[in-house]
């Protein structure tokens, strides 16, 4: 074990619980921690409108979700770019009648954030004249949607298959550095990392590479092809940070469902031009760390996990064995947009 982090997470009558992590001594990790480290030591802001995805009982429901898409949205139209957007989102337009996400509204939410950021890189000329309210609003487009991806499957398995429900936690902050991944640490990635465990740490796909190739395989299907799909920026990671995810969901990888959904996905690669087992593809979910379930819980049950976590969905503190810093605000304070926009400034 290379460090123990702890996490103190806050409910809204002010409980907290402490998540107890313990983090791998590899080749990434050790850049990953010190680069969190420099994170929590310049005191970087904590995203808290991207932290929980997939939490039904989070107060961030569907509606709430579509609405400030539209209010992204009407920001972009209402502002000096020559860029529309002729599109609204509401709960019957994302959700189709199987319960399913509306996979070709979501990519054209995504698409619309492409066209108007453009990747890392080669940044759109759309973003480099907005101004900084714009721009807030522009990042948003791209993280509503994959927000309200993850709601709306956990909202279908809740009703079909409630063990299988996705939730998870982003740690995501803004202005975080980037570091180089080096070839050493393409040997975390793989299609067998695709399977998460409950309580693994996992560090962040960069958000700016858009649309992963599982993601695409999930959301277009197995006899879709690259040319034919919505998204233009189906790239290799190249870059990470100190940010990090925290699976909370039970890992599918032993059923025979999910074999077959992986055999598909490398028929799918193939297919495509790509090798499956080539590891700088980046595919998967490079693992860093494990949350220590009893120390945390008392238990390993994740229907208790989950039932103790529901009610603190709030990061209040980090602490590393070298830095500490404390995240005394919410997504819901009124002037939170403002308090992104200064930190992103």
């Amino acid at each position: 074990m290379l460090d123990s982090i702890e996490i103190q997470l806050r409910g809204a009558d002010a409980s907290t619980q402490t998540v107890y992590i313990d983090v791998a001594d590899n080749s990434l990790s050790r850049k990953w921690l010190g680069a969190l480290n420099d994170i929590i030591r310049n005191d970087l802001h904590l995203e808290k409108n991207y932290c929980w995805l997939g939490w039904s009982e989070s107060s961030r429901n569907i509606e709430y979700l579509c609405t400030q898409v539209n209010r992204s949205i009407n920001a972009v139209n209402s502002s000096s770019l020559d860029y529309r957007i002729q599109d609204f989102f509401s709960p019957a337009t994302v959700i189709q009648k199987d319960l399913d996400v509306n996979h070709d509204q979501m990519n054209r939410l995504h698409r619309y954030f492409e066209d108007l950021q453009g990747t890392a890189g080669a940044m759109s000329a759309h973003y480099t004249a907005a101004d900084d309210y714009t721009r807030w609003h522009i990042r948003q487009l791209n993280l509503l949607c994959h927000e309200i991806e993850s709601l709306v499957l956990s909202m279908r398995k809740a009703i079909q298959a409630p063990e299988w429900r996705r939730p998870s936690q982003l740690m995501c902050w803004l202005q975080a550095p980037r570091f180089e991944l080096e070839e050493a640490d393409y040997d975390l990635f793989g299609i067998d990392t695709i399977n998460r465990s409950l309580g693994g740490v996992y560090v962040g796909v960069n958000k700016a590479v858009g649309k992963h190739h599982w993601e695409v395989f999930q959301d277009e299907g197995r006899d879709s092809r690259i040319g034919e799909l919505v998204t233009t920026s189906l790239r290799a990671q190249t870059e990470a940070a100190g940010d990090f995810d925290i699976e909370w969901a039970n890992n599918p990888g032993a059923y025979s469902w999910q074999i077959t959904r992986l055999a598909e996905f490398r028929t799918w690669l193939l297919a495509n031009g790509f090798d499956p087992d080539d590891r700088s593809l980046t595919i998967g979910h490079p693992q860093v760390g494990q949350v220590d379930l009893e120390r945390s819980f008392g238990t390993t049950s994740y229907s208790e996990i989950w039932r103790q976590l529901s009610t603190k969905l709030d990061v209040y503190k980090i602490r590393t064995s070298s830095a500490e810093a404390t995240y005394n605000y919410s997504w819901q304070d009124a002037d939170y947009a403002e308090q992104q926009i200064r930190a992103l400034k």
